[in-house]
């Protein structure tokens, strides 16, 4: 590793950005003993790190098959389009890489085909789009949407023709041997990495377990790239779940199905429509207050006392449509999928109204036009440890947050991690010179009627002080409503606020937009990059402590407390310190960049558990003053 990531090694020769990193040369160290020693490995490695080629180089080199992990599409897509190319042109010509994303990220060719000169589409913009796709389909490699760029994020038509494994025939296709997906695991069969996405990976761990085959080929080792999202992302596909959206998609697909394929079935048509006015019943019976609830035994026994005949008219309707589809004469593989479907959503329903299962907490979500049902485990870390760390001798988790204190306990509790190399790498940049971390204490406590008003206040000072330039991030969006609408009559910079575009179009607007302000919540708490002056500050105004009345939160701590632990030592300030790295990891993006980070909560400076905050961070220089703040801007 060292002839590779040294000074005067192979890279400083060939990348044309080479500047020595002791830190990666270090990672790239530790990870090459992992896979020598069929170790797991558990690495935190800073922003400026060059972690991707610290992991990749090592993967290469051990000689496996390795499937590298990410949080986002877009950075399997940087891995792919950028750091894979290089690889191949200067270390491994011979070296063949995967790609793989979700099947709705590519289009179906049998249903283009299917579609094609039928009355199904809905208006210009659908024939327009139409028209485009088909003359693509002629010439992509790949099929994935990634490529079609006037193609709107929303647009309803895509949902009509990807290649979603609710509506696939499989080899029983005509287009099965011209199938992206096809072409997909043909590619991911032949390579040495196969790079997926976190939701990818656990789709697949979760269908293993069950038995029920598999998404990815068979792997040796994983590399998990932002694995302080991991734990999550397994609650999610290690659960049970149905919603609206579901069933509206099953009825849709019906209808689409017995149109496309001209069966004539009068009767499974009239049931699907409703169907659909049965599931719209079901779920208007939720409070129509947008929120996460707890939906435990005694939640759902009251809903079920008060809206018995509506869940039981959908499970009819549910199974009728199994019923009346099995009985057609003339089944395509199509019509099968769809009686398969009701079956298993009817099974679905039936889990999360009456069953049980005290190693799940069951919530009910309204969420835009959209109700989710769903049960989570309360704990994963046994499926993790049996389904993953006991089944492959090396697994590498590393991110720039998943220290708390310097230490990887909360981390391994969390996820079944037991026998592991650890490391916190040093930081590549000069944070004390370059970071400005700015606790007021005059605010009152967060929990005080006057905080939003002098938050505001305090707010306007700063954005003053930065001529905007600003992310200001939020914990809740009726904070982040309310502060946007305190400090908007307080300053004359661009304010952008989260949910009124987009989030590509907004933070592409920041980007573009001179001195522009941000208020925004969670989702622009991490994956977001703004390097150089255009972001020159992050404020926080709260701790990000998790909702303690979110059910999945309730459920854990209350897990915790009944083993006689402390929930609020060992659960909700590590997931509050890594969320706060995450937030300020915003600002700090390469050695040139310079700015200040503010947080409004003065717990941090008066509880005793704020030291733990402080002692996550890296090494700020720190004050109280503004007038500190506005020389340090100067400077810039």
């Amino acid at each position: 590793m060292a002839d590779i990531f040294g000074p005067g090694g192979v890279l400083s020769k060939r990348h044309p950005g080479y500047e020595f990193r002791r830190s990666q040369l270090e990672m790239a160290e530790l990870i090459d003993n992992a896979f020598l020693k069929h170790q797991h490995a558990l690495i935190e490695a800073g922003t400026g790190t060059g972690k991707t080629l610290a992991y990749l180089i090592p993967a290469i080199q051990s000689g496996r098959r390795v499937v590298i992990s990410t949080a986002t599409k877009s950075l399997q897509e940087q891995l792919f389009n950028k750091d894979v190319p290089f690889l191949q042109k200067y270390f491994a010509p011979d070296l063949k890489v995967a790609l793989m994303k979700g099947r709705n990220n590519f289009l179906c060719r049998q249903k283009v085909h299917l579609m094609e000169g039928q009355p199904v589409l809905k208006g210009m913009d659908e024939i327009d789009w139409f028209s485009q796709i088909r003359d693509w389909e002629k010439l992509t490699e790949t099929g994935d949407r990634a490529e079609l760029t006037f193609l709107p994020d929303d647009s309803e038509l895509w949902n009509r023709i990807d290649a979603r494994s609710d509506t696939c025939t499989s080899q029983k296709c005509p287009e099965f041997a011209n199938c992206f997906i096809t072409g997909m695991h043909q590619r991911a069969q032949e390579a040495d990495l196969i790079i997926v996405n976190h939701h990818l990976f656990f789709a697949d761990l979760a269908i293993r377990q069950d038995d029920f085959g598999s998404i990815l080929p068979e792997y040796a080792a994983v590399i998990f790239d932002e694995a302080h999202e991991i734990e999550d992302v397994a609650s999610d596909y290690f659960g049970r779940a149905v919603s609206s959206y579901k069933l509206d998609e099953l009825a849709r697909d019906a209808e689409q199905t017995l149109r496309l394929l001209q069966v004539s079935a009068p009767t499974v048509r009239r049931s699907v429509t409703q169907l659909r006015e049965r599931a719209h019943g079901f779920f208007d019976a939720f409070p129509a207050r947008e929120g996460r609830y707890p939906f435990e035994p005694s939640e759902r026994a009251g809903f079920l006392e008060q809206n018995r005949e509506a869940y039981d008219s959908l499970a009819m309707g549910l199974k009728r449509i199994e019923i009346e589809l099995a009985a057609l004469t003339a089944k395509p593989d199509e019509v099968i999928n769809i009686a398969r479907r009701a079956a298993d959503v009817r099974r679905e329903l039936a889990f999360l109204l009456e069953s049980d299962e005290h190693n799940y907490v069951y919530w009910f979500e309204r969420r835009g036009k959209g109700v989710f049902l769903a049960a989570t485990p309360i704990d994963v870390s046994e499926i993790l440890r049996e389904k993953l760390f006991d089944q492959f001798d090396t697994v590498v988790l590393t991110s720039a947050t998943l220290a708390v204190a310097g230490h990887f306990d909360f981390l391994k509790q969390r996820l079944g991690l037991q026998a592991v190399t650890e490391r916190v790498l040093p930081h590549e940049f000069d944070f004390r010179e370059q970071a400005l971390l700015y606790l007021p204490e005059a605010l009152p406590d967060v929990r005080h009627a006057s905080f939003p008003t002098h938050a505001a206040e305090e707010i306007a000072r700063l954005l003053e002080i930065t001529e905007g330039r600003a992310f200001c991030l939020f914990t809740s969006y009726v904070q982040m409503r309310d502060a946007f609408e305190r400090v908007r009559s307080k300053v004359g910079f661009p304010l952008l606020l989260q949910g009124t575009a987009p989030r590509s179009v907004l933070l592409e607007r920041f980007k573009t937009t001179p001195n522009a302000v941000l208020f925004a919540t969670a989702s622009f708490w991490q994956g977001v990059d703004v390097p150089g002056e255009q972001l020159s500050c992050v404020i926080i105004d709260r701790l990000p402590f998790a909702v303690p009345s979110d059910p999945i939160v309730a459920a854990r701590v209350r897990a915790l407390k009944e083993d006689g632990r402390d929930a609020f030592a060992e659960y909700q300030v590590p997931e509050a310190v890594l969320a706060l790295k995450q937030g300020f990891g915003r600002l700090i993006r390469s050695r040139s960049d310079r700015g200040i980070l503010a947080i409004l909560d003065t717990r941090i400076q008066r509880m005793r558990y704020g030291k733990i905050f402080l002692e996550s961070l890296p090494d700020y220089t720190t004050t109280q003053d503004l007038a500190v703040v506005a020389r340090f801007m100067e400077k810039s």
